[in-house]
């Protein structure tokens, strides 16, 4: 009984050591997997030119990134685990029985990874500590996180409320993908809007301008004081 309790102690301080290791790492993974779904796939899957599958596949990928980097919080990285599963079930039942429980599921399921993972990330990019590259490149991640969590909210009021944003295609054109409302997210977020897209819900209006005021103050505060100090850290001292 000893032996096999000393054998665990010492696979669980392996898997602690390779949670330390592979945690910063997942940071620059996680970001690039996001950015790849959100300005190459989701596009190209609203063109048509994807097959169904490659969309799910990056979003596994994007749960097995989040595991990595919220794994140190077990409780983070189990929610993680169960809404990525109940988002994902919620999906497949929505395309059999749509109802408006399944959307709110779907919703519901996506928002709390995005909203779980952006709680660590902030912890890890926002504490006590050097600032490295790594926190440099979680807070990216935070920013398209942000996008990424107006975007599922637009995408539940334009399923709850008709004509809800005015220039959308018509349903289905996008195979899915809601790639306009992705684009009007990251427009908004980056006040370059063109006006091709508009809120006109006024939950949706609100929605968005709330999101300019904090696509505007994200990068200009707190991305830019990373970067500063990142860069003092790298700098040698006078005495060097």
């Amino acid at each position: 009984m000893q032996s096999a309790r000393k054998t665990f102690s010492a696979y669980y301080r392996r898997f602690l050591k390779l949670q330390e290791l592979t945690r910063e790492p997942g940071l620059a993974a996680l970001m690039v997997i996001e950015a790849f779904f959100l300005f190459v796939a989701t596009p190209l899957a609203s063109m048509g030119w994807l097959p169904r599958f490659v969309l799910p596949s990056i979003f596994i990928l994007f749960v097995l990134a989040t595991i990595v980097v919220t794994s140190r919080s077990h409780l983070a990285a189990a929610i993680v685990i169960v809404s990525a599963i109940l988002s994902a079930v919620a999906v497949v039942l929505h395309a059999d029985f749509p109802s408006v429980l399944t959307q709110w599921l779907s919703t519901g399921g996506r928002l709390l990874v995005i909203a779980t993972l952006s709680t660590v990330i902030a912890k890890a990019v926002f504490g006590a500590g050097r600032v490295t590259r790594h926190r440099i490149e979680g807070a990216i991640v935070l920013y398209m996180n942000l996008a990424l969590f107006f975007f599922i909210l637009y995408q539940q009021i334009d399923a709850l409320v008709p004509n809800a944003f005015s220039g959308l295609p018509k349903s289905g054109s996008e195979h899915g993908s809601g790639a306009a409302l992705l684009y009007f997210s990251f427009s908004t977020m980056t006040t370059a809007a063109y006006g091709d897209v508009l809120p006109v819900f006024p939950l949706a209006r609100n929605l968005a301008n709330l999101q300019a005021m904090i696509g505007q103050l994200f990068p200009a505060t707190l991305l830019a004081r990373l970067v500063t100090l990142h860069i003092a850290n790298r700098a040698p001292s006078k005495g060097e």
